[in-house]
Formats: structure tokens, sequence, C-alpha cells
């Protein structure tokens, strides 16, 4: 059976789900992205345990501490739209005999939802399990006050080095000494290297290799598994991807509709040469979609590339684009 793993926010729904949840929060979009940037800096320096996406763990402290609860989430999926073509796209390749994959950071109230929404059975996406009313029971007036504390700090503290600094203490020491726990052991984000194992369970489930499969993905949580099946031969499809993506594809797909994925789909299930496919689709296809074979790209081209996609990534992903 020909496989294939979709990233969810960006190639197949534009709202960034967490950022919306901890945007119900006064101030909360500001206190997102500057965690998403400490989310960045952490996972590029490669910290041990630490994953690009875990961003969805730093923000539990503050979703607690605000009353948020896990039918907030849910209401604000129900309002996410799904990018053009990916119903049918989903709906095809079914019809088709693939077996579709959703690889998602995204947390399982979300996750689910949408999958429900393109075809997607519970038990073939892979997401963050989050139970916010059990950590709630965890949080003591303690805890709450060192939250608070941070909080301020996010908002009082210029220089971005200082402030980085002071949120390790906050997640590796201080909020575990209220007895609140490790976060991170608790909140187990799917991305980058988690959503290497997830496709390789998924891969070995069906007794292929990653090499075998189809991965489609756009930012920095999808890098890791972007990188895994180009280097193992298989089809790395980047779809209006950021600057940490686009350099692990061997194909990239920018534009405002997803559907042309099947053609890479038709073509491997074939036996066809998928990633040659985008060398000749690329004479063809320079607007929207706009196609580029990424094979031995050098930094000029990745650079052209990647200002290609940021253009139909806010156009897409409105807000959300900003983010890694």
């Amino acid at each position: 059976m020909n496989v294939i793993c979709f990233d969810l926010e960006g190639p197949l729904s534009p709202q960034d789900n967490a950022y919306e949840v901890t945007s119900l929060i006064t101030n909360g979009d500001a206190i997102f992205e500057a965690l998403s940037r400490y989310d960045d800096v952490l996972a590029l320096a490669g910290r041990e345990n630490y994953e690009p996406g875990d961003t969805l763990a730093l923000i539990v402290p503050f979703l607690l501490t605000h009353g948020i609860r896990e039918r907030d989430i849910t209401e604000v999926s129900s309002q996410a739209l799904i990018v053009s073509g990916a119903k049918d796209l989903i709906a095809r390749l079914k019809d088709s005999g693939w077996d579709v994959h959703i690889i998602s950071t995204s947390y399982e109230q979300h996750a689910h939802q949408i999958g429900a929404a393109l075809g997607v059975d519970r038990d073939h996406i892979s997401c963050t399990r989050l139970d916010l009313e059990g950590l709630r029971e965890q949080l003591t007036e303690e805890g709450v006050a060192c939250i608070r504390d941070i909080e301020e700090d996010i908002f009082s503290i210029d220089d971005e080095k200082e402030l980085f600094q002071r949120l390790d203490d906050f997640y590796l020491k201080e909020l575990k000494d209220t007895g609140f726990g490790d976060l991170f052991a608790q909140v187990q984000v799917v991305g980058g290297k988690r959503k290497v194992v997830a496709l390789e369970r998924i891969a070995a489930s069906h007794g292929v290799t990653p090499g075998e499969v189809i991965a489609v993905g756009d930012s920095i949580t999808d890098f890791a598994m972007l990188g895994l099946v180009r280097d193992s031969g298989g089809v790395a499809i980047v779809f209006n991807g950021n600057e940490y993506a686009v350099p692990y594809a061997n194909v990239a797909l920018a534009g405002t509709d997803i559907g042309l994925v099947r053609e890479f789909a038709d073509a491997h299930a074939r036996g066809d040469d998928a990633v040659e496919l985008a060398r000749a689709l690329a004479q063809e296809y320079r607007d929207d979609p706009r196609v580029d074979y990424l094979v031995g790209a050098d930094s000029e081209k990745i650079e052209a590339v990647v200002a290609a996609h940021k253009r139909f990534r806010k156009l897409v992903r409105g807000e959300a684009a900003k983010l890694g």
C-alpha cells in the first residue's frame, strides 16, 4: 500500500490552533509570539530533549492560569478553514488506495476535529495529547503565583537574551519546584524528531521504508521528517514552506490550492520518479501553483523559493504565517 503523511497546520488547515487559543487570553498573542521565538532558539540550538513545536507545551501554564478549557480548544478549532483542494485530494488519494496519515504538533482536540472534516480517522492521526483538566489539578497557589510572575516578566524584560534566560529558569526549575512536575514530560508535543518517530512507525506498520513514503510539511516542526524522507530516497514535499522547512525537501509546491500533490502521488504509485516530475512541472507551473525541483539546489535557489513561498504562506495562513 502507498503511504502519505501530511502535517496538518499549513498543508491541510491554515489555522494555528494553539496561537488562536492563546489569543483568547488578554495579550495572549504576544505571549505566544515570545514563546514561539524562544522555541525556535531552543530547537535550533539542539537542546537535549527539546523539539521544534514544544511551544505547545510552553503555553500550557498560561492556559491553565487563565481558565482555558479543552472545550475552548475545540470551539476555536470548529472555526478553522480547510486549505483549498485538501479535502478532495485526500478523498481521491484514499479512493486510489493510498493510506493517508496526519502527523501534527496540534493538540488532539484540534487534530481529531480537522481530521474528521477531511475524512482521516483518529487512528491515522499522530498528534499531541493534552489533558488540561488533569494538569489543572496539579496547580497549587504557589504555581499560579509563579506563572503570574513569569507572565509579567515576558512583558517587562526588553532584552530577548535576558528574557530567554528567565524563561529557562521558569521552565527548568521554578515551575517544577512548585510541585507541578516536569511540564515537558507531561505534554509530549509531536514535533521534530517525534514526527520522525511517528513516520517511521507508520512506515514499519506497512512494511515499507521512509524512502517509500511521501511526506508533506511546511515549517520548523517538519524539517526532520522531510529530511528523513528525502535522504532515504522518498518524496519530501514542502507546501508554502518557511526558511526552516524548504531546505529539507526535494519538491517545493507553493500556491493557494494543495491539489497538485496528487500529481506526485500518482507518479509514485505508477513507479515513476515523482521527484523528477517536479523538474518537468517546474517549467509549467511558475505562479499559482508554483513547482520547484530542489535536488542539488544552491543557497541562491533556496532563498528564491523561500521568498516565493512566503507570499503564498501569508496569503493562505494569514497571521499564523509569521510563526516558525
